[in-house]
């Protein structure tokens, strides 16, 4: 049934259901569940692609329980709903032509500013503020880039989405977690669509994992939508000065 032992699959489970709570909090699950999968002898490309299987699943069960709570339009969003899918796509089919290395010493910078906007910004609250550029502005420009980067890489996807929902669109705290979901939904189906294609999925594992994380994702949702900026912006701080710390650490590692 798994392509890992039974004991080993339990505890992935485990790490799942943590990552669902957090990712639909703040993002940033796969820091839970992609050094899980690595840990547990799974090839690097395989852990990233079956932790996209379950990473959909997971943003899938977010999202409903915020359209379920009145926090996210489809409608406005289609657009950005199609360019995050097929940036993903693009951005998972091109990563072997792209040296990641770079890539892994900008990005722990851009999380700590990220981390710091988030921590210091005043008036950041559940309350929305003009937009500064249209639903479809932000649907050629930065929900493709930050999508392009999610098939890419992808630790920090669902932080740099509220970033750009929360300064450019406008939108509170609350609203900006609940739409980084569809769009993190999108580009998760738009990345795993080429992993399957490549082959590269282990379906047993990454669907036992979906469930889990599909359990996590909805008792973290819920909790978002009781505690709202409350609890998303100290956590959003903490998942993203984490990512950072572990991409710094990953990249000392393997230099």
């Amino acid at each position: 049934m798994f392509e890992v032992t039974n004991d080993i699959a339990a505890l992935l489970m485990l790490a799942a259901f943590l990552a669902g709570v957090v990712d639909s909090i703040a993002g940033g699950g796969g820091l839970i569940t992609v050094p899980a999968l690595l840990l547990a002898g799974v090839p690097p490309v395989t852990a990233i692609a079956t932790n996209k299987l379950q990473g959909t699943f997971g943003a899938a069960a977010a999202f409903v329980v915020y359209r379920r709570a009145g926090l996210v339009q489809v409608g406005p969003l289609r657009w950005a709903v199609a360019a995050s899918a097929l940036a993903s796509a693009g951005g998972t089919f091109g990563s072997h032509l792209i040296p990641a290395e770079a890539l892994r010493l900008i990005i722990p910078a851009v999380l700590v500013g990220v981390a710091l906007f988030f921590a210091f910004k005043p008036g950041l609250t559940d309350e929305a503020r003009p937009a500064r550029v249209s639903p479809a502005v932000l649907a050629l420009t930065a929900v493709p880039l930050v999508a392009a980067y999610d098939g890419f890489l992808g630790p920090g996807t669902g932080s740099f989405f509220m970033l750009a929902l929360v300064t450019l669109g406008g939108l509170g705290i609350l609203r900006a977690t609940a739409q980084a979901k569809l769009l993190n939904l999108a580009s998760n189906l738009g990345s795993l669509a080429i992993f399957v294609w490549f082959g590269s999925v282990w379906f047993g594992i990454g669907l036992a994992m979906a469930a889990a994380q599909v359990a996590g994702a909805t008792l973290g949702s819920r909790l978002a939508v009781l505690k709202g900026a409350r609890l998303v912006k100290p956590l959003l701080v903490i998942v993203s000065l984490a990512l950072a710390a572990r991409l710094i650490l990953q990249a000392v590692w393997e230099g």
